[in-house]
């Protein structure tokens, strides 16, 4: 991991609001980037138009639906009958080469867009940002060789690569490990169904990490009309056939919904996301549980999840391992506990935006915190923690942390704040909001 640069901590650095008291407060979040990604690229292999609405407009989202429209996929803004933003209108159309995709630090966008690309009619280059560059790849772009695509990427097995499309795909059966990401599993289920002989991948390696991500890939296709089969563990066929346009409301994101809860049990307060799924394939739920184990009081009902404490935060022993996006907010709630606390199962996080357990022990042990790093985790203990410059590494999630220490430890000055708009644009204001009745009760 690199080194943080202090020169960076410019403009965006945040002053990361403490809270003057209990937070009660509900908090409307837009959709889930996993989700959104996933209608993207089946609205845009579909057989007709599909509508997604409310979707989650984020750096992430806008990249993938820039890299389909480079493919001959038309995207357009239509007005919504849903609070919250308008709609996407997908028209697929014959998929095209001869382009370029901008991938940013999108997972989705890397890995999901190469075995569409491999249908296109001439080659497609695929880059991204720096830190992408090192990002794992290899496992999807062997698998699509396998497949019958041309990938050259000049034995790198990262960005930048061009997939060398023919127009056509003879898909067929792949085996490759997928411990690193779950994502190289979901990529080729995604285009599956165009493949002339569809698709069995079959996994060979250590368990796949946040497997609820294959859960979600395998209903969003249901949902297009896909016929699956995902009866034998490790295994996952999809048959050939034509996708059916999709009319569907997106989930708030679960995940993106964690460090407002925890605000509640930080603070001892009470907070509300509506329209939390009964139902749901979304990691991030997992959420709930854990904040139950850290001491708050956790209740669905049919207008949202609500987290409410009395204050204080006990300390846990959590496998992250299907839920590994929690990480950061969970580690966050873990340096303000009473108790120690071991994060375990999420040895793949050190390659995703950053290496987020470096950067996690790094940050807090900045601030006074006491964190080891293990081989598939962290070890927290209880500390007292004081203000400082908290850096992000360009990773969303780290804002998410910071934020969350800032409710308690006066002086947290999260760097490069900009950065959380990969998936959560708007989530400064939200999080200004969420604490500004409480600084007003606090003054009257």
């Amino acid at each position: 991991m690199p080194s943080p640069d202090p020169a960076s901590a410019t403009s965006e650095t945040w002053a990361a609001p403490t809270a003057p008291g209990p937070v009660h407060a509900e908090a409307v979040l837009p959709g889930s980037k996993s989700l959104t990604n996933r209608y993207l690229v089946l609205a845009a292999l579909s057989g007709s138009t599909s509508r997604l609405r409310r979707p989650l407009r984020s750096r992430d989202t806008l990249l993938m639906a820039q890299g389909l429209r480079q493919l001959g996929a038309g995207i357009d803004d239509a007005t919504s009958d849903v609070a919250g933003g308008s709609d996407w209108i997908v028209t697929p159309a014959s998929l095209r080469g001869g382009t370029r995709v901008e991938c940013g630090l999108a997972g989705t966008v890397m890995r999901f867009l190469p075995p569409v690309a491999a249908l296109c009619d001439g080659p497609v280059e695929f880059d991204g940002d720096p830190q992408a560059r090192v990002r794992p790849m290899g496992p999807v772009l062997q698998a699509l060789g396998a497949l019958g695509a041309q990938v050259d990427d000049g034995g790198r097995r990262t960005l930048p690569f061009t997939v060398h499309g023919t127009g056509r795909m003879p898909g067929g059966s792949v085996t490759l490990d997928a411990s690193s990401s779950s994502q190289f599993v979901s990529a080729l289920l995604l285009a599956g169904a165009r493949y002339e002989q569809g698709v069995t991948v079959r996994h060979e390696g250590p368990p796949v990490p946040s497997e609820p991500h294959i859960d979600m890939t395998i209903e969003t296709l249901r949902d297009a009309g896909a016929i699956i089969d995902d009866s034998e563990p490790d295994v996952w066929r999809v048959e050939p056939s034509e996708l059916v346009g999709l009319d569907v409301l997106v989930e708030p994101d679960l995940s993106n919904a964690a460090p407002f809860l925890a605000a509640a049990l930080v603070t001892g307060g009470r907070v509300t996301v509506p329209g939390w799924p009964q139902h749901t394939t979304q990691a991030g739920d997992a959420i709930r549980d854990i904040l139950d184990a850290m001491g708050a009081d956790v209740s669905l009902a049919r207008d949202g999840l609500t987290v409410s404490a009395s204050g204080g935060v006990s300390g846990i022993d959590v496998d992250l391992h299907d839920a590994s996006e929690l990480t950061p907010v969970v580690a966050a709630l873990a340096a303000l506990a009473d108790s120690p606390s071991v994060i375990r199962g999420v040895a793949h996080i050190r390659g995703h935006e950053t290496d987020r357990l470096a950067a996690l022990a790094r940050e807090f042990g900045a601030l006074g915190g006491l964190v080891s790093e293990t081989e598939d985790g962290l070890r927290i203990w209880p500390a007292t923690l004081s203000g400082g410059l908290f850096h992000t590494y360009a990773d969303h999630r780290m804002v998410m942390a910071g934020a969350v220490l800032g409710l308690r430890v006066p002086g947290v000055l999260v760097e490069d704040v900009g950065t959380v708009a990969k998936t959560m644009p708007d989530f400064v204001p939200l999080w200004e909001r969420l604490l500004v009745a409480d600084r007003d009760a606090a003054r009257a």
